[in-house]
């Protein structure tokens, strides 16, 4: 299990209701379910931990291990 949080750079607040998709590296993980962030910017994903690609709005915006938490800012 882990979270994604979207934070915006410029405010440093929470931002909610925003499409979060991670694709897993290998040929056996593929994709987690997409998520929307909550009022705390935060999109819970029930996956193991692993390697992967985090997008935000169908852009890339992390790339390596993804465990815990993970903050984001755009």
């Amino acid at each position: 299990m882990f979270t994604v949080q979207v934070i915006e750079a410029s405010s440093g607040k929470p931002v909610r209701n925003k499409k979060v998709s991670v694709i897993f590296d290998g040929w056996f993980r593929g994709a987690a379910r997409d998520q929307y962030t909550n009022d705390d910017g935060e999109a819970h994903f029930s996956e193991d931990n692993g390697e992967g690609t985090i997008y935000v709005g169908g852009t890339k915006v992390y790339e390596g291990r993804i465990q815990g938490r993970k903050v984001i800012y755009i």
